[in-house]
């Protein structure tokens, strides 16, 4: 069982990770965005490709991918969702899913039905800690994950963008009256996220597959996550990570592998029904 609770934890962050960037668009722009699986998938395939093409490890091509999966963020977010939507709510959400339907639809294209992966000599690596036996992905994926919320915590907290993506949040009309701009301040949100999507799926690669539709079930994991943290709460979203990783390794530990997210949804049906604001959610 400690074990299993271990490697759960070590999951759970790579979970988290992917949820934040759902929650951190939802907490800025108040919307929740359906393309979010689509866009993971998307950066599976694209660190598929540097390894396959590049011949780059997953790991390293985080370097490349972080900077262009934010400037495809910024654009999609500036060029194409706020344009198509006309600053209607309502409509943003109509987009974002015609923007996964279609992004879908061109990976399929692109790269067939097929299941692909990659061949990393680490890949089933393990480290020893005391009577555990750890997956040395999972490790760097942990490792990795707290870096990235810090850096995250430190850019919301301690830089004027940083300052204008928590205004905006707030009170989006006063943020535009005191000069910022709420535009911009949105698709840096979404490109944010984008990039958050990017690290996800460099450190999923080196043990889990890519195919057109693999990030549907990490979303609705994180759509999990992001309920039981609290919408829009960064925090939440990285602490609902981790417990959401133990549930689903003990579920799996006592119920088998095949039924391992059993446990995800009944929480996910849990809070709904006891706590919807989540557990650092606060009421509208």
């Amino acid at each position: 069982m400690l074990e299993a609770v271990a490697n759960g934890l070590l999951t759970g962050a790579v979970y988290g990770l992917v949820a934040l960037g759902l929650t951190l668009v939802y907490g800025v722009l108040h919307i929740i965005n359906f393309a979010h699986g689509a866009l993971l998938t998307m950066a599976m395939y694209a660190a598929w490709v540097c390894w396959a093409v590049f011949g780059l490890d997953p790991y390293v091509a985080i370097l490349p991918l972080v900077p262009i999966f934010f400037a495809v963020g910024y654009a999609v977010q500036r060029f194409v969702i706020m344009p198509a939507s006309q600053g209607d709510d309502n409509n943003i959400l109509l987009v974002t899913l015609g923007l996964s339907i279609v992004l879908e639809n061109a990976m399929l294209a692109i790269f067939r039905s097929d299941t692909l992966s990659v061949q990393v000599p680490y890949a089933m690596e393990v480290i020893e800690a005391g009577p555990m036996l750890l997956s040395f992905p999972r490790v760097v994926g942990f490792g990795v994950t707290l870096v990235v919320a810090l850096v995250l915590f430190l850019v919301l907290t301690r830089t004027d963008t940083g300052r204008a993506m928590r205004a905006v949040a707030k009170e989006r009309t006063g943020a535009a009256l005191v000069g910022i701009d709420v535009r911009h301040v949105y698709a840096v949100t979404f490109a944010i996220g984008c990039a958050c999507l990017a690290i996800s799926a460099c450190l999923l690669l080196p043990s889990f597959y890519v195919n057109p539709r693999v990030g549907n079930a990490f979303v609705l994991v994180a759509f999990t996550i992001v309920v039981l943290g609290g919408m829009g709460s960064v925090p939440g979203a990285l602490l609902g990570g981790l417990f959401i990783g133990v549930v689903e390794s003990l579920s799996g530990l006592y119920l088998g592998d095949s039924l391992g997210q059993l446990g995800i949804f009944v929480i996910f049906i849990l809070v709904l029904l006891f706590r919807p604001t989540g557990l650092f959610g606060a009421r509208a």
